[in-house]
């Protein structure tokens, strides 16, 4: 796999048998790839007990205009820091945009403006980020623990999060109900 290519703008899909459990049948949207390493958001798992409306008034910011929604666990990484991936209809402080397909921000700039209602058409909210270091996704890349697909903004802006690890894989044309975890020889 030393010709795999991959960039911000696609998902990451954890293989069944992972060795990290803490990724277990998750969807990493990837943001950014270069030589210092990567950077993705988990958008396959909601946050039990923690909603956009909580976040918006832990930062005593008016919420009730705001349609509640789930926040994800973004990943391992600063579980505590918040993230916001969106559509690229709106751009603000610090916003990092991912190719032509999201953007992704991490400022209480975008969540005001989500709760001011002049925010992002479309967004989701995380907790937490996935990162690997200097070629560390490189070399996850060539074993048995990840499957990249390309990141289709209506995949990942419509579809439930519980949903979005098969529904990505059915996208790539593969059955995930077929997919085992371990590698065979010949």
């Amino acid at each position: 796999m030393d010709d795999v290519r991959f960039y911000g703008g696609q998902f990451l899909l954890a293989l069944p048998g992972m060795a990290d459990w803490r990724f277990n049948h998750s969807v990493i949207a990837l943001c950014v790839h270069d030589e210092n390493g990567a950077l993705g958001i988990s958008v396959g798992e909601e946050m039990d007990g923690v909603t956009l409306r909580d976040l918006l008034e832990s930062f005593e910011i008016d919420a009730s205009d705001v349609p509640d929604r789930p926040v994800l666990r973004g990943g391992p990484v600063e579980p505590r820091r918040g993230f916001v991936l969106h559509s690229l209809d709106w751009a603000g402080q610090e916003m990092v945009q991912v190719g032509d397909k999201w953007g992704l921000s991490g400022s209480l700039d975008i969540l005001k403006a989500i709760a001011e209602g002049r925010g992002p058409s479309r967004y989701l909210v995380a907790l937490g980020y996935a990162g690997w270091g200097t070629g560390q996704l490189e070399k996850e890349m060539t074993g048995d623990s990840w499957f990249l697909a390309d990141g289709d903004t209506d995949l990942l802006f419509d579809t439930p999060a519980d949903r979005k690890w098969s529904t990505t894989f059915a996208a790539a044309g593969i059955d995930a109900s077929h997919l085992v975890s371990g590698a065979g020889s010949a």
